[in-house]
């Protein structure tokens, strides 16, 4: 993969780029600020980007207002958010286009470097991965939707899975489920949900928008 790394730290800027080449991708362009991190990615159209939140020159939202501005500007340009933060606004903004490509991880919680690795691969691939403690605090003081009340209980235990961009697979892993019980509750979820298959919407994205409220 051609990838783009936007991080104004310089030991930790150096040591991602070190460990996406050890795994076999390209590092095309580095940023370290907000408006370095739009310009190399309008520039260099990346297979994936992986930028932090808070970037000079104020040290504030930078990297999030570059990766939405990004996506508007290259049609779901994939973005993985690296950060230390939850910043609320800007990320419900980001997972709201519904257009999958879109991880938001923090620093804290990437343990080992082949976790690191496969978000990457997921969310440049298209898909979703979403740290849990983003989605708790995406949740605090959000406005219901009353459609999620529809869901069972376990119903609501796969979507939180679902939410932070984990396979059929791996939920039936987590929920000690075999794989076809986990398809059966995901199909009872989007009829709940009101979501249906029309070839053109992702409809594991918009059941996740649904969970974050913001659909």
């Amino acid at each position: 993969m051609r990838i783009v790394v936007a991080e104004d730290l310089y030991l930790l800027r150096e040591g991602m780029v070190r460990l996406i080449e050890a795994y076999g991708h390209e590092v095309v362009a580095t940023a370290t600020t907000g408006p370095e991190t739009l310009q190399a990615l309008l520039a260099h159209r990346p297979d994936i980007a992986v930028v932090d939140v808070r970037m000079p020159p104020t040290h504030t939202d930078e990297g999030l207002r570059a990766a939405i501005a990004a996506r508007a500007e290259l049609q779901g340009q994939p973005v993985l958010i690296l950060s230390q933060y939850v910043e609320q606004l800007y990320a419900r903004e980001l997972l709201a286009d519904g257009s999958g490509g879109i991880g938001y991880v923090l620093k804290d919680s990437v343990f080992e470097a082949d976790q690191f690795i496969e978000a990457l691969e997921r969310v440049a691939a298209g898909g979703t991965a979403t740290d849990p403690a983003v989605i708790a605090r995406l949740l605090t003081g959000a406005p219901s939707d009353r459609r999620l009340e529809k869901l069972s209980e376990r119903e609501h235990s796969v979507l939180g899975l679902m939410a932070e961009g984990l396979s059929n697979q791996v939920i039936a892993q987590r929920l000690f489920l075999s794989e076809s019980a986990i398809g059966k509750h995901t199909t009872s979820l989007f009829g709940k949900l009101g979501i249906v298959d029309d070839g053109t919407n992702n409809r594991r994205v918009l059941a996740v928008l649904a969970y974050l409220n913001k659909d």
